[in-house]
């Protein structure tokens, strides 16, 4: 018989429900709050009333697309952390209230583990062990994968997120949040050595640092602003921004994949919809002789797909969680953290 499970995704800004039988997606929807634009940034209680809002229609859209009904449901499976805790909140509860409704299993599933399978999710294999490099507006980090719940925390972010970082500059130079695909765009028409913005360098050869570079481009557009007229230097700074980013993720990944055996290199996170990282991430792979695993750009950034994938591969190789299970804003992938 075949196991079909449902995955509900508010961790942040977008409401997203997906089916998946077997651990094959067979239905899967986002609907995005472009109201955030308006303040530069996620509001934390708009989220979750948007949320509130959204989900039991996404839902039943869901259902409708695959031409299912809520009683051929083997398993649910919700984000419960990290994130926007009214947001997780919202999808957790509505999961324990599918699976206390129709007696059905419950897996409570961590958001960074879901990007790490995004790739899985979207129909091919991770070559094991992985290097995963999660890159997103929350997270930045290297992590090991040797298997299913088998990872090694490697280095991450000592301050700001690369992608927090695309977004803050971005809105510097006048780009509407969420700025990382516009900004990246901009840049295509720059120069990425008229501002070379130093790359940070850390105790830890593999955390990552971008609150320096977030300040030194917020300099740069202020001193420009002042002293030049026209748009055209914009793009300049933009292609000089994203190219230090970049050089970073990439200096970090090389040095792990010189430290440790890899059969390959996977990306996941919203920036991971990045072109120019991509193309430069597929150098580094073949330089380094692994594979480079890249998730479809409809699931690189927040998705229920992932996050339904996880919940069948949990329910199946770890069993249920407790319907007493909470949302976690600060939810570790590995305990020691």
């Amino acid at each position: 018989m075949p196991f079909r499970v449902i995955g509900i995704e508010s961790s942040c800004d977008e409401t997203a429900v997906a089916l998946v039988e077997d651990g094959r997606l067979v239905s899967n929807r986002v609907a995005t709050q472009e109201i955030h634009a308006r303040w530069g940034g996620v509001v934390p209680e708009l989220a979750s009333r948007l949320h509130q809002k959204t989900l039991s229609l996404m839902v039943q859209e869901t259902l409708a697309d695959a031409g299912w009904s809520l009683s051929q449901l083997d398993g649910v499976a919700a984000t419960r952390g990290p994130g926007l805790i009214g947001a997780l909140l919202v999808g957790l509860s509505y999961a324990k209230g599918l699976a206390t409704a129709l007696n059905i299993p419950l897996a409570g599933v961590n958001h960074l583990e879901g990007h790490l399978w995004a790739v899985e999710a979207g129909g091919e294999t991770l070559s094991l062990p992985a290097l995963g490099l999660l890159v997103s507006g929350g997270h930045t980090e290297l992590i090991r994968i040797d298997g299913f719940g088998k990872y090694t925390y490697l280095g991450g972010t000592l301050d700001d997120a690369a992608g927090e970082a695309f977004d803050k500059v971005g809105g510097l130079l006048g780009i509407p949040y969420p700025a990382g695909a516009k900004l990246s765009k901009l840049a295509e028409g720059g120069d990425p050595s008229k501002h070379p913005f130093a790359v940070a360098t850390t105790q830890s050869p593999f955390d990552f640092s971008y609150s320096g570079l977030k300040s030194a481009a917020m300099r740069e557009i202020k001193r420009l602003e002042t002293e030049r007229d026209g748009e055209e230097w914009r793009a300049d700074v933009a292609a000089s921004f994203q190219d230090a980013v970049i050089v970073q993720l990439l200096l970090r990944a090389d040095r792990a994949l010189e430290n440790d055996s890899y059969r390959s290199l996977m990306i996941g996170g919203g920036v991971a919809a990045n072109k120019l990282l991509r193309r430069r991430l597929e150098g580094l792979a073949r330089r380094h002789n692994v594979s480079l695993l890249v998730p479809p750009f409809e699931f690189c950034t927040d998705n229920a797909a992932m996050i339904a994938y996880v919940g069948y591969r949990m329910l199946q190789e770890r069993g249920a969680d407790s319907l007493e299970i909470e949302a976690d804003p600060n939810l570790s992938l590995v305990p020691e953290w």
